[in-house]
C-alpha cells in the first residue's frame, strides 16, 4: 500500500477518455469514494499501462449493487453507494454484493453506508476533477428495457414484411391465374 500512496496517479474516464491527473492517490481514493470512479474507468501511474479502476484493491471497489436479478453496478465503493442513495438511485432495500467475500446483503443491514462523512478535502485544488459518475441506475435499467423492446419490435417488423412479401405473391399468383385469355 504504501508503494501505491507514494506515486502519482491518472485517471481515464472510460465515457470519453478524459485524463485527470498527476494525482495523489489519497485523491484517487476520495473520487472513487464520491462516484466519481465508475467500473470502466482506468489508472495509471505512468500514462502507458492502464489497469481499471476497480483492479486497484486499495481504491476499495469491492461492492456490486444489485439492480434487478439480472443487472449490477459495479464494483464500485462504499462511498458511492451513499452517493446513489442520495441521489434516490437506490434505497436501504437495494441488495449489495461484497465481490471480496461473495456476501449479500441489503443496504439497511449495513450500518456504515450510513454513516455521515464529512465533506471531501479536494488535496489538489490545481488539478481539475472528474463530475460525478453521471450514472443514473434507474436510466440505464430503462435504456436497457428500451433496446430490448426496440429488438423486439425490429423482429416483429421483420415477421411482418415477410409475411406481406408472401402475401403479395399470393395475390399475384391468384391474379396470374384469374387473367383471361384472350
Amino acid at each position: 500500500m504504501d508503494e501505491v500512496a507514494a506515486q502519482s496517479w491518472f485517471l481515464r474516464k472510460h465515457q470519453d477518455g478524459s485524463i485527470f491527473g498527476p494525482i495523489s492517490f489519497n485523491q484517487l481514493a476520495a473520487w472513487a469514494s464520491a462516484a466519481q470512479i465508475a467500473p470502466h474507468d482506468v489508472v495509471s501511474t505512468d500514462q502507458e499501462t492502464w489497469l481499471k479502476a476497480p483492479m486497484l484493491a486499495p481504491l476499495a471497489m469491492d461492492w456490486l449493487v444489485e439492480l434487478t436479478s439480472e443487472h449490477f453496478y459495479g464494483p464500485t465503493t462504499i462511498g458511492a453507494i451513499q452517493e446513489f442513495i442520495r441521489l434516490g438511485d437506490i434505497n436501504a432495500d437495494t441488495f449489495v454484493i461484497n465481490a471480496s467475500d461473495g456476501t449479500r446483503r441489503q443496504i439497511h443491514e449495513m450500518p456504515a453506508v450510513f454513516k455521515i462523512h464529512s465533506p471531501r478535502a479536494n488535496t489538489n485544488p490545481a488539478a481539475s476533477e472528474p463530475a460525478a459518475a453521471g450514472i443514473s441506475i434507474r436510466l440505464q435499467e430503462r435504456i436497457r428495457d428500451l433496446e430490448q423492446s426496440l429488438r423486439e419490435e425490429r423482429r416483429a417488423l421483420a415477421d411482418a414484411e415477410q409475411r406481406y412479401a408472401e402475401l403479395e405473391r399470393n395475390y399475384h399468383d391468384l391474379l396470374s391465374r384469374g387473367s383471361p385469355t384472350a
